[in-house]
C-alpha cells in the first residue's frame, strides 16, 4: 500500500462514487501508513473541502482502525470558495495579509458605496432594503471577479457593446465607480475582502509548494477544483514528493467520444476542467487503492446514474446504451442491478415532504448501529425535517441550522420593527407582551393578569383610533391602563428617530436595542436571556454593526426600516450546535461528498431546486460575463450535478421529489426525469425495470396525524335542567330559540360569551349600532320643525358613531359619501312620517310576563321606534343595515322581533305610553346607496297587525312551553336553510358544517 507514494508524480486517484468516500480515503491511508509507525499517520496532511468533511474524516480514522485510539493526520478544510467557508492559513505566508472585513460590516460598507454611486442609476431612489439588495449583487460581483481572478480594472469601460440596451451602460457606469471606490474603501481600513484573501493564500500556499514541495505525505481529496487557485494548489499537492490528489466521483467509464462532449453543465464538467489543466489524461487517473474492491452492485449503479446523466446530445442512443450494458453482463441485469436499492417518494407539498423524510430517518434508527443522511440544498425543508424529528426526541446533526429570524431575539426585534411602522396594532402589541423575552418590570404572574385584562377590554375588537381611546376603555382597569402608558412611551421612544419620518439606520436601530432591553428588565434591571445563546448572540452582533457601521445607508421611514431589519436577519443563520444523534445527519449538497450513510433520503429534486435556476445578475448580462471571462451560470448546475451523482450511488438512496412547491406545481428534476426516462427504456416484458416506489412511507406520513376511525358528528342537542333555563328572554334572543336552540343554551345557560378579536373590522354589526345611535340621538335631539340643516345633522351624528365604533379614516371617507345619500333619505321620511302630528318614541324598553309550565315567563323589547298616532296606534319600525327579513320569515314566526313587539305594545308592556293598537309593523332599510333606504312593511295597522301580535304570543307561549318540559332538548339549527344566510357566533361549537353536511340518520 506505500508504493503509490512512492511512485514519480503527479499523483491522480478516484474513489468512484458508489464507494464511501471518507471510509476509503481514511482506509487507504491507514493501510499505508500505519506499518511505518505511530507518528506516520499523525505527520500527514490531508486537505478537505469542508470543515465538515474533517470531522467525517476523523470519524472515518477510528472505524479504519477498528475502533482502537488513532492518531489521524492534520486535516485542514479549504473552504468552499462559494460558501464562505474560512481557509486553511499556513504559517507565516498570511504575515503580510491584510485582515478580512468581517461579513456584517462588508455589507454596510458596500451598501454605503451603493448609496454614495446611486446618482448613476439614472435617478432610481433607493430605499434602505433595496441598497442593501445592490449591496449584496455588488458584493457577489467582487467575490466573482476575486474567485476567478479576474483583473477588472480599465476592462469595464469596453464591456459593453453598441448592440446591447441602454441600461447595460448604465450598469457598466456604476460598476466602474463602484470598484473604484471599493478598492479606496478597503484600503482605508485596512482590510481585504474574504475571497481575495482566500484566493491569495491559496495562491501563496501553491506557489510555495511548487518551489519546496513538502516532504511528508500530503493528500488533496474530495474537491473538485473549481476555482483557479484551488486547481493550481491541487496540482502543487499532486507533484510533492509524497504528494496525491483523490478525486470524488470521476467517471472512468465514460467513453473518449462522451468526454470530449462533457460541458461545464455535465457532472463530470469541473473534473474535465481540472484534468485538462494539470495535463492528466482521464484514462491516466487510478482507483484509490482502498477502493478496488469489487462491488458490482455499486458498479452498476454508478454506470446507470452515468449513463442517465450524459451529455444531452448524447441521449439519443440510449436504447443502445442499455442493450451494451446488457451485453456486459450476461448472467444478470446490470440496469436492474444497478435501481436496486434506488427508491423514489413523489410527496404532494413541502409539508409531506418533511413528514416523508423525518420517517425515513426515524426508520433507519430501528436498526442498531445503522446510519442515515438526508442531502438537500433547501434549507428551509431541512428545518422542516429537523421540527418532524422532534416529535420523536430526536435531534440530527444539521448543517441547515435556523433563521435569526426565527429565533426568539430576532421575532422580538422584528416586531417592534413593525410596531414602529403601525404603533397601535393590537395583533403586535399582544404578540410583543406574549414574547418569553417581555417582563416590562413585572412578575411574570403579574404580568400576566395585566396583559389579560389590556387584551379583553382594550385590543380586542376594532383597532383604537389613538392612545388616549385606548386608556379610555380601560377606565375601570387602572392596571391595564398603566400598561398601554408604558406601551405608548415604549413606542414614542421607538418612532423618536422618525421624527421628520426618516431616520438613520443606526439611530433607529439603536431606538429598536433601547425598546427590546426595556421589554425585557425585571424589576431589578435584570434582562434575563434576551441576547444570551446562540440567537441573542447572533442578533446583538446585528444590532451593534446596524448602529456602528452602517452610517452608508440611506435614511428610511419606519416601513423602510423593518423591511430592512427583516432583510437582515432573514440572512442571517443561527447554528446552535449542541447534542444531536450520532447517526443522523442532515447535509448540503457540497457537505455531502465526503460524508455516507447506510440510508442516503436525497430530497429537493425540483427544478429551481437542485439544480437552483441561475441567478438574477442586475449588473451584468450574459454577454458581458462572457467578455469579462466569468463563468456561465451553467457551471453551477454541472456541479450541482455532480453533488446528485454523487450521493445517488450510495447503497440505499431514496429519491424525494415534491408535486407542489409554495402552492404551485412544481417540475421534476432534470436528473430525476432523465433517470425516470432511461428506467422506462430499459423496462420489456422480457426483462422487467422499475425505479421502487415507498409508497408505504406516504402512507404512514398521511396516517400519521389522522385520527382514528370517526362518525360524522351529529347534530348536538344538549338537554339542560329545566331549573337552569332562562325565564326571561327578548325577543331577538326568542328568534335565536327559534331558529337555533343550541346558541340560547351557549350563551343564557352556560354564559359562553364570545370574544371579539383583536384589530376587528368594523362590520355590518358596527354599522347598524351607528344607524341605531344616529336615528336616536336625530329623533331626540331634533323634533318638529326640523332644522334646515337636518340632513347634514344626520350625517354628522351616524359618522361619529362610526369614528366611535373604530372606523378608520379611510373607511369613513367612503362612508361619509354613503351618510350623505342616508341623511337627505332621512330627513324625506321624516318629514313625510311626522306631517300628522304622531309622536315618536325611540329605544323605549317593554315587557310582559305570561304563566308557563315551569312558572313565570317575562319576554323584553327594547323597540327602535314607536310612533304613537292620535287614533292610538302605535306603529312599529326596526332599522336594518342589510337586508329586513322577508314577510314569510315573518308570517311563519322565524323572525318575531316586531310581532312580538306590538303583543307587549297592545297589553300596556311599554309603561312610558301605555296600551296602543298595533300599527304598522316597519323595517327601515337604510344602505346609502341607491335607493339610500327603504319601507318595507310586514303587516299593515289594525286587523292584519293584531292578528299577527296574537299569533306571535301564542307562538310564544307554545314555545316556552315546550322548552319547559325536561326532555326537551336544544338542537343545534332547528332551521337549517337559514345556516348559510344567517351565521352564528356558536356555529364552531355546534360542528354545524360537519352535520349539516353528512347528512343525519333518517334524512333523504
Amino acid at each position: 500500500m506505500t508504493a503509490f507514494f512512492e511512485r514519480p508524480g503527479p499523483r491522480w486517484f478516484n474513489i468512484p462514487a458508489h464507494r464511501p468516500f471518507a471510509d476509503d480515503l481514511a482506509q487507504g491511508l491507514y493501510d499505508a501508513l500505519s506499518p511505518l509507525g505511530p507518528e506516520a499517520l499523525s505527520d500527514a496532511l490531508v486537505l478537505v473541502p469542508t470543515r465538515r468533511g474533517a470531522r467525517a474524516l476523523a470519524d472515518a480514522f477510528v472505524r479504519a482502525a477498528g475502533g482502537r485510539a488513532v492518531l489521524p493526520p492534520q486535516m485542514r478544510p479549504l473552504g468552499d470558495l462559494e460558501a464562505g467557508e474560512p481557509p486553511f492559513e499556513p504559517g507565516d505566508l498570511a504575515l503580510d495579509l491584510p485582515a478580512a472585513i468581517e461579513p456584517l460590516r462588508r455589507r454596510f460598507e458596500l451598501a454605503g458605496v451603493v448609496a454614495t454611486q446611486a446618482h448613476l442609476l439614472d435617478g432610481h431612489s433607493l430605499t434602505a432594503a433595496s441598497t442593501l439588495e445592490l449591496a449584496d449583487a455588488l458584493g457577489g460581483f467582487f467575490d466573482s471577479v476575486q474567485i476567478e481572478e479576474i483583473e477588472i480594472e480599465g476592462r469595464l469601460e469596453t464591456l459593453v457593446e453598441g448592440e446591447l440596451a441602454e441600461h447595460w451602460q448604465v450598469s457598466r457606469r456604476f460598476l466602474e465607480a463602484a470598484a473604484a471606490r471599493w478598492r479606496r474603501r478597503l484600503d482605508e481600513l485596512g482590510v481585504v475582502d474574504v475571497s481575495e484573501r482566500r484566493v491569495r493564500l491559496l495562491r501563496r500556499l501553491a506557489e510555495a509548494w511548487t518551489l519546496k514541495p513538502p516532504q511528508g505525505v500530503l493528500v488533496a481529496a474530495g474537491s473538485t477544483g473549481t476555482a483557479p487557485a484551488t486547481r493550481a494548489l491541487l496540482i502543487a499537492a499532486a507533484q510533492a514528493p509524497r504528494g496525491c490528489v483523490v478525486l470524488p466521483g470521476l467517471d472512468a467509464n465514460l467513453a473518449f467520444e462522451a468526454w470530449q462532449d462533457v460541458d461545464v453543465q455535465h457532472p463530470q464538467g469541473a473534473l474535465k476542467t481540472l484534468l485538462a489543466q494539470a495535463g492528466v489524461e482521464h484514462a491516466d487517473v487510478a482507483v484509490w487503492p482502498a477502493s478496488g474492491a469489487v462491488d458490482m452492485r455499486g458498479h452498476w449503479r454508478q454506470r446507470v446514474i452515468n449513463e442517465a446523466l450524459r451529455p444531452a446530445d448524447r441521449t439519443a442512443d440510449w436504447l443502445q446504451v442499455i442493450k451494451t450494458l446488457r451485453g456486459l453482463d450476461p448472467d444478470g441485469d446490470p440496469v436492474a442491478a444497478g435501481l436496486e436499492g434506488l427508491s423514489l417518494v413523489s410527496a404532494r407539498t413541502e409539508e409531506e415532504a418533511a413528514t416523508v423524510a423525518a420517517l425515513l430517518l426515524r426508520e433507519a434508527l430501528e436498526t442498531p448501529e445503522r446510519t442515515a443522511a438526508l442531502v438537500t440544498p433547501d434549507q428551509a425543508l431541512a428545518r422542516r425535517v429537523v421540527a418532524k424529528l422532534a416529535r420523536w426526541g430526536v435531534i440530527p446533526d444539521s448543517s441547515a441550522g435556523e433563521s435569526l429570524a426565527g429565533s426568539p431575539c430576532g421575532v422580538l426585534a422584528g416586531l417592534l420593527a413593525q410596531l414602529a411602522a403601525d404603533p397601535l396594532n393590537p395583533v403586535l402589541l399582544l404578540a410583543i407582551l406574549k414574547h418569553p423575552h417581555v417582563r416590562l418590570g413585572r412578575e411574570p404572574q403579574d404580568l400576566a393578569a395585566t396583559r389579560e385584562a389590556l387584551e379583553r377590554h382594550g385590543l380586542r375588537g376594532p383597532r383604537p383610533q389613538d392612545w388616549s381611546r385606548l386608556k379610555g376603555k380601560l377606565g375601570k382597569h387602572p392596571e391595564a391602563a398603566a400598561l398601554a402608558s408604558e406601551l405608548e412611551t415604549l413606542v414614542d421612544g421607538l418612532r423618536a428617530p422618525f421624527a421628520d419620518g426618516e431616520a438613520a439606520p443606526p439611530q433607529a436601530a439603536r431606538a429598536l436595542t433601547e425598546a427590546m432591553e426595556r421589554l425585557a428588565a425585571d424589576a431589578a434591571g435584570d434582562l434575563g436571556g434576551l441576547w444570551a445563546g446562540h440567537g441573542g448572540e447572533a442578533m446583538s452582533r446585528l444590532l451593534a454593526a446596524l448602529v456602528h457601521e452602517a452610517d452608508g445607508l440611506p435614511p428610511a421611514t419606519p416601513r423602510g426600516f423593518a423591511d430592512l431589519l427583516s432583510r437582515l436577519v432573514e440572512g442571517e443563520t443561527v447554528r446552535s450546535g449542541g447534542a444531536t444523534h450520532p447517526r443522523l445527519r442532515i447535509l448540503g449538497a457540497i457537505e455531502a461528498r465526503l460524508v455516507r450513510a447506510d440510508r442516503l433520503v436525497v430530497a429537493g429534486l425540483e427544478e429551481g431546486v437542485w439544480p437552483r435556476g441561475a441567478p438574477l445578475d442586475p449588473f451584468l448580462s450574459r454577454p458581458m460575463r462572457e467578455r469579462l471571462g466569468l463563468p456561465s451560470p451553467e457551471r453551477r448546475i454541472g456541479l450541482a450535478a455532480h453533488d446528485f451523482a454523487q450521493a445517488a450511488c450510495a447503497p440505499e438512496v431514496v429519491l424525494l421529489h415534491t408535486e407542489r412547491r409554495e402552492g404551485a406545481p412544481s417540475v421534476k428534476s432534470r436528473w430525476l426525469w432523465r433517470l425516470e426516462t432511461l428506467a422506462r427504456g430499459a423496462d420489456t416484458e422480457e426483462a422487467p425495470v422499475t425505479i421502487a416506489r415507498r409508497d408505504d412511507v406516504l402512507a404512514w406520513a398521511r396516517a400519521l396525524d389522522e385520527p382514528g376511525a370517526s362518525a360524522p358528528a351529529k347534530r348536538p342537542a344538549p338537554v339542560p335542567p329545566v331549573a337552569d333555563r332562562p325565564r326571561e328572554m327578548a325577543v331577538t334572543r326568542v328568534e335565536t330559540l327559534t331558529r337555533d336552540p343550541y346558541a340560547v343554551w351557549a350563551r343564557d345557560i352556560l354564559r359562553l360569551y364570545p370574544l371579539n378579536p383583536p384589530d376587528k373590522a368594523v362590520d355590518a354589526r358596527e354599522r347598524g349600532t351607528a344607524i341605531h345611535a344616529a336615528f336616536e340621538a336625530f329623533a331626540r335631539d331634533h323634533a318638529d320643525p326640523l332644522p334646515p340643516d337636518a340632513a347634514e345633522v344626520f350625517q354628522r351624528l351616524y359618522l361619529e358613531a362610526l369614528h366611535e365604533a373604530g372606523l378608520p379614516e379611510a373607511a369613513l371617507a367612503r362612508e361619509a359619501v354613503l351618510a350623505r345619500e342616508m341623511g337627505a333619505w332621512v330627513v324625506e321620511l321624516e318629514r313625510e312620517r311626522r306631517a300628522d302630528g304622531r309622536k315618536v318614541h325611540v329605544e323605549l324598553k317593554g315587557e310582559l310576563t305570561f304563566s308557563a309550565p315551569a312558572g313565570p315567563f317575562t319576554v323584553t323589547a327594547r323597540a327602535d321606534r314607536i310612533e304613537a298616532t292620535p287614533d292610538s296606534f302605535g306603529h312599529i319600525l326596526d332599522y336594518k343595515t342589510g337586508k329586513a327579513p322577508s314577510k314569510k320569515e315573518v308570517d311563519t314566526g322565524f323572525s318575531p322581533q316586531l310581532t312580538l313587539t306590538a303583543a307587549i305594545l297592545e297589553a300596556g308592556g311599554f309603561k312610558d305610553i301605555g296600551p296602543l293598537k298595533p300599527g304598522d309593523l316597519t323595517y327601515l332599510e337604510v344602505t346609502g346607496r341607491r335607493p339610500a333606504g327603504k319601507v318595507e312593511i310586514r303587516a299593515e295597522a289594525g286587523e292584519v297587525s293584531a292578528l299577527a301580535a296574537s299569533w306571535a304570543l301564542e307562538g310564544l307561549q307554545t314555545l316556552v312551553g315546550r322548552y319547559d318540559r325536561p326532555d326537551q332538548a336544544y338542537v343545534s339549527r332547528t332551521a337549517p336553510q337559514f345556516v348559510k344566510a344567517r351565521v352564528s357566533d356558536y356555529d364552531h361549537l355546534a360542528r354545524v358544517f360537519e352535520w349539516s353536511t353528512s347528512g343525519e340518520e333518517g334524512d333523504e
